[in-house]
């Protein structure tokens, strides 16, 4: 899991992987081991890739399907989630429809506010 997930960052951030080993003072033979999964990460450089790509190494590790949450704060969120969706299951047909509509409306109102900062 760390190897495709970190990967997947690295590539995000248009960085190959010497220039990732440069940012987390590595060599770009480790950083290609961890990618490949034949090399683990020492918790110290570990620890060091999270905070460079701003997630926590519970994602990483796969532990965590949310990038910036733990394992343990991924288990809230799945059990609000659970009640939010036991909450529009109990509603009529027509309500549960606008309601969603109405959180959509509000999520991507966040994720746009968030991407002008």
């Amino acid at each position: 899991m760390l190897g495709t997930r970190l990967k997947a960052l690295r590539i995000k951030k248009n960085l190959t992987q010497k220039q990732l080993a440069e940012k987390i003072n590595v060599t770009n033979v480790s950083v290609s081991g961890y990618e490949s999964g034949n090399r683990t990460p020492d918790t110290d450089t570990l620890q060091l890739i999270a905070d460079f790509f701003e997630v926590s190494t519970d994602y990483l590790l796969g532990r965590s399907n949310h990038p910036q949450l733990t394992a343990e704060k991924d288990l809230e969120v799945d059990a609000e989630v659970d009640e939010l969706m036991k909450i529009l299951e109990a509603m009529p047909l027509e309500e549960r429809k606008e309601m969603e509509a109405r959180i959509l409306a509000y999520a991507q109102g966040l994720a746009d506010a968030k991407k002008r900062k």
